[in-house]
């Protein structure tokens, strides 16, 4: 089996508002997968295109998907977060919701 390597950011959750994002990053010498729990929005969407800024050269041939199943929410910023990275990759992305699935349709649609 080949060897996992996983990297957390985590951000302390603000309860009163619900604004957390917990991104995990799982890469083996096959694929990347980069996991999004929580809410994509302003200053997280900027973590998210920090980190995918770092993560972007380690791709090469490997297999990038993004998984938004615990993904709660996305503004304009974490929409357009997502559509840089998938834009770059055409990374698959996994979903499990209504909700997840509307959010991938918006990050795949051509605009």
């Amino acid at each position: 089996a080949a060897a996992r390597v996983t990297k957390s950011l985590w951000h302390a959750p603000c309860f009163l508002q619900g604004m957390a994002l917990r991104i995990t990053v799982e890469e083996n010498e096959q694929e990347i997968v980069v996991k999004l729990e929580g809410r994509i929005v302003g200053p997280w969407a900027a973590d998210l295109d920090r980190l995918w800024a770092q993560t972007a050269p380690t791709v090469a041939s490997r297999n990038l998907s993004l998984d938004i199943r615990e993904t709660t929410y996305a503004d304009a910023s974490g929409i357009r977060a997502l559509r840089a990275i998938y834009t770059q990759t055409q990374a698959a992305i996994l979903t499990s919701t209504p909700w997840t699935q509307y959010l991938a349709e918006e990050v795949t649609r051509n605009k």
